[in-house]
């Protein structure tokens, strides 16, 4: 390095050298990367040389997220970490679709993923359709020559119901239409979309894949070369750049990713049952379930790992909910999922509250109607505050 009269110059050229190399992948910060000459910039963009420019347009801590990510989902594009699941739904359905398009979702979306399709993509021009995933027929009754894309989650929140995914699949495929997949409640580890037909991954990598509620990431992958880089091109152009100390902070939480899922879901499956149980207690919606509608449709697809989801709807409504909450104790009343502990989440005050109240009995979401996450606690610690906070509900 030159050295000046007054010193050194502001940043140094090199970092220190070292014979060993850090266990753990290093947070890098940095906003921009240092070329050595117009030519070697020129280069980086045109794809003769890999290397980073502006963190906006990619930066090592995302790739490494992503490649974990990748593998998990067997992607056969390299995917798109983004700030979060919601920015990633964006890339999909802003970057993918024109004005005069058509889309079809699920009509048990996450609540923001149908605000967006009820309120932001009509008024971009894009036209919108909202029906059971479960049901092909009534999809297929829906499209029309415009259709460009099909929405859908594998589990829907908070009612967790399960899409056809096979017969959506071979729908899609028939009139050459684009299904995307959120797999963020089922998960690699439960479902592999791109196994069964989907054009489009999408995941809140906030929720079970960090799994510590410190984390806002999304992440999005397609199957065509094509289609990955239209999204990337739209995720650099509108900023949905993710925090490299959110992927830091991911990277550590996706290290226990398959222990934590196994814990949580195996409790989730022995919770759904203790809850039936409970006096008070109207009805406990859980996959595995004999008394849940696609109980069939969830062994199929998912084989024994239904999820770490539980609802389940209390008698008395908003009264008994507020009673219910005051009596968890330990338990986070929160409007997320995935984290270590156990969480409970009232749609009719936070998901859905955009929804009328005929629209969220429409889902069969009352305001006795909770979603559990359920966490890595003792089982047995966690049904005993279930029991004591429902019976608390009901007196």
């Amino acid at each position: 390095m030159t050295k000046n009269t007054r010193g050194t110059l502001m940043r140094p050229d090199t970092l220190p050298e070292s014979a060993s190399r850090p266990v753990i992948t290093p947070l890098s910060p940095s906003v921009v990367y240092a070329s050595d000459t117009p030519d070697m910039l020129d280069a980086q963009y045109e794809g003769a040389l890999q290397g980073y420019t502006y963190s906006r347009e990619g930066h090592p801590n995302a790739d490494v997220v992503g490649r974990m990510i990748d593998r998990m989902e067997g992607a056969p594009q390299p995917g798109i970490v983004t700030s979060s699941g919601m920015s990633a739904v964006s890339a999909v359905l802003m970057g993918l679709l024109s004005t005069g398009d058509h889309v079809i979702g699920g009509n048990q979306l996450y609540g923001r993923s149908l605000r967006m399709m009820k309120e932001d993509l009509p008024r971009l021009g894009i036209a919108t359709s909202l029906v059971d995933a479960g049901d092909v027929g009534k999809v297929a009754e829906v499209i029309r020559p415009e259709t460009k894309l099909i929405l859908i989650e594998v589990v829907s929140n908070p009612t967790l119901r399960v899409a056809d995914i096979k017969g959506l699949a071979k729908l899609a495929a028939d009139r050459n239409i684009l299904l995307a997949v959120d797999n963020t409640f089922t998960t690699p580890r439960a479902f592999k979309p791109f196994d069964n037909g989907a054009h489009i991954v999408i995941h809140s990598v906030t929720k079970l894949l960090a799994g510590h509620s410190d984390v806002m990431l999304g992440y999005v992958a397609a199957r065509s070369g094509e289609l990955a880089d239209r999204l990337r091109v739209f995720a650099i152009t509108a900023g949905l750049t993710p925090s490299p100390f959110d992927c830091w902070l991911s990277e550590r939480g996706m290290l226990s990713f398959d222990l934590r899922f196994d814990r949580a879901q195996e409790t989730a499956m022995r919770l759904a049952d203790h809850l039936a149980g409970l006096e008070g207690v109207a009805r406990v919606i859980y996959p595995s379930r004999d008394d849940h509608p696609d109980r069939a449709r969830a062994a199929d697809l998912l084989g024994k790992r239904f999820c770490n989801m539980v609802s389940f709807e209390l008698q008395g409504g908003r009264e008994a909910a507020n009673a219910f909450t005051r009596a968890a104790v330990g338990l986070a009343f929160a409007p997320t999922l995935g984290d270590v502990g156990t969480t409970l989440s009232h749609p009719a005050s936070s998901s859905h509250r955009a929804l009328s109240p005929a629209e969220r009995q429409a889902l069969g979401i009352s305001e006795g109607f909770f979603r559990v996450s359920v966490g890595l606690e003792d089982p047995d610690t966690l049904y005993r505050v279930f029991a004591d906070a429902v019976s608390a509900a009901q007196h």
